[in-house]
């Protein structure tokens, strides 16, 4: 079996589109679609159902993307050792993401990499963007994205944002709550503050001074004292147990959260390792999509 045909099979089962596929490995749609077939002749089994909004794995398809998929990660760690690359990983993420998300994939590449050199940057989407433009960093998780044509973003999931702050209960209003509140920040280039500050142009209400903190747990306390409000993500909320909170009105309710790396940028085997492992992060903004 060729290891160029597992990729596509990969392919195409992730994105569940022959052509989308095709697209992301370069290829011609019917050279994809040859490839798929290839795969079903040789296991004499339907792997794909194909519907018109394009395919699905069959159970034994499953089975066969399960098993693809931990050839392909066994080669790219053997194509990294045999020539010998940098063993280095740049990553960055946004300060309420945290480091500690990606405690446990970095766990595992150290494991497999000894001499493992990590960067990691936390910051601003404008930062961390920045910091990917200028090359300082190579992969990133951010929260929203300024569109920038240099920067190829790929959507991993939803992040749903809720209000924090003292005094929450169950008859607590928005409009009357958040009015003249001073705002608690992580930093006032933070995407926060602006989904914050369009969210008061948009009601005609007042806000209170801007204080900036730049910890994310030093930001709840103070915001739980009752020193002003925030703009949290309901996963930081649960993350320290907060149950009384705010829901933000619904055209600002949720935030894309995306995969981010240089245009044309082609990913080290280790950087997809750490992708690959770090699906967790992923998978938690996922189950918050609408």
């Amino acid at each position: 079996m060729d290891i160029e045909n597992m990729k596509a099979f990969v392919s195409v089962a992730e994105l569940r589109s022959i052509s989308a596929a095709a697209m992301k490995l370069n290829h011609l749609q019917s050279n994809m679609t040859a490839k798929i077939k290839k795969i079903e002749m040789y296991y004499n089994q339907e792997l794909f159902i194909r519907n018109s909004k394009g395919v699905k794995l069959t159970k034994q398809g499953e089975k066969l993307y399960h098993q693809f998929k931990k050839i392909l990660h066994l080669w790219e760690e053997t194509e990294n050792k045999m020539k010998k690359q940098d063993e280095k990983l740049r990553i960055g993420t946004m300060i309420s993401v945290g480091g500690t998300e990606f405690s446990s994939a970095l766990n595992k590449l150290y494991n497999t990499y000894p001499d493992l050199a990590v960067t990691l940057k936390t910051g601003s989407t404008e930062y961390i963007e920045n910091q990917v433009l200028l090359g300082q960093i190579d992969v990133a998780y951010t929260i929203g994205s300024l569109n920038n044509k240099k920067i190829r973003y790929k959507e991993v999931g939803v992040e749903e944002m809720v209000v924090i702050g003292r005094g929450i209960d169950q008859h607590t209003t928005f409009d009357d709550y958040v009015r003249q509140k001073n705002i608690l920040v992580l930093s006032d280039k933070c995407l926060y503050m602006t989904i914050l500050h369009n969210i008061y142009v948009s009601l005609n209400i007042e806000q209170g001074d801007i204080i900036e903190v730049g910890d994310p747990e030093t930001l709840v306390q103070f915001a739980l004292m009752g020193m002003g409000i925030s703009l949290v993500s309901k996963r930081i909320a649960n993350r320290y147990n907060i149950n009384n909170y705010l829901e933000v009105p619904s055209p600002y309710r949720y935030t894309d959260f995306y995969l981010i790396s240089r245009l044309n940028y082609e990913f080290t085997p280790i950087e997809k390792q750490f992708i690959e492992l770090n699906n967790s992060l992923s998978d938690t903004f996922k189950g918050m999509e609408v």
